[in-house]
C-alpha cells in the first residue's frame, strides 16, 4: 500500500512538471500557442519608406533645416511615383528590344525620358557614379 501511495504521488509531481515545462517552453513559441488554443499574434507588416533617406539628404542640403511629417509624406509620396514611372518605362524599352534583360542603358533612357534637361543630365551622372561606386566594391570582396 505505501509503494502504491508512493508511485501516485511520483506521477503527480511528474505530471505537474510537465504541464509547467510545456507552459514555459512550448506555450511560448508560436506553435505552442497555436497548439494549446490561444490566438497567434499578427506580424506588423512593414510599411516601405524612403524617409531615412529622405532626411539624410536634407541634412546634406541644409542641415540645420526640418521636415515636418506630412511634407515627409508629400516626398516618400513622390519618391514612389518616379520610381515607379522609371520601372514602367524601363519595361517598355526592354519589351520594345525584345530582351529579357534590364541593362542600365535601360535606365538611363528612361530616366533621360522621364525628366526634364538638367535634371536627367544629374540623374544619370550620380546613378553612373553609384554603379561604379558599386562595381568597385563588388570587385574588391573578390
Amino acid at each position: 500500500m505505501a509503494k502504491s501511495k508512493k508511485a501516485a504521488k511520483i506521477s503527480k509531481m511528474a505530471a505537474k512538471a510537465k504541464r509547467v515545462i510545456e507552459k514555459t517552453l512550448v506555450g511560448s513559441t508560436e506553435a505552442g500557442k497555436v497548439a494549446s488554443g490561444e490566438k497567434k499574434a499578427r506580424k506588423k507588416s512593414k510599411k516601405e519608406s524612403f524617409s531615412t533617406y529622405i532626411f539624410k539628404v536634407l541634412r546634406q542640403v541644409h542641415p540645420d533645416a526640418g521636415i515636418s511629417s506630412k511634407a515627409m509624406i508629400t516626398m516618400n509620396s513622390f519618391v514612389f511615383d518616379i520610381f515607379e514611372r522609371i520601372v514602367s518605362e524601363c519595361t517598355k524599352l526592354v519589351k520594345y528590344s525584345n530582351s529579357k534583360t534590364l541593362t542600365s542603358r535601360d535606365v538611363q533612357s528612361a530616366v533621360r525620358f522621364l525628366l526634364p534637361g538638367e535634371l536627367a543630365k544629374h540623374a544619370v551622372s550620380e546613378g553612373t557614379k553609384a554603379v561604379t561606386k558599386y562595381t568597385t566594391s563588388i570587385a574588391k570582396k573578390d
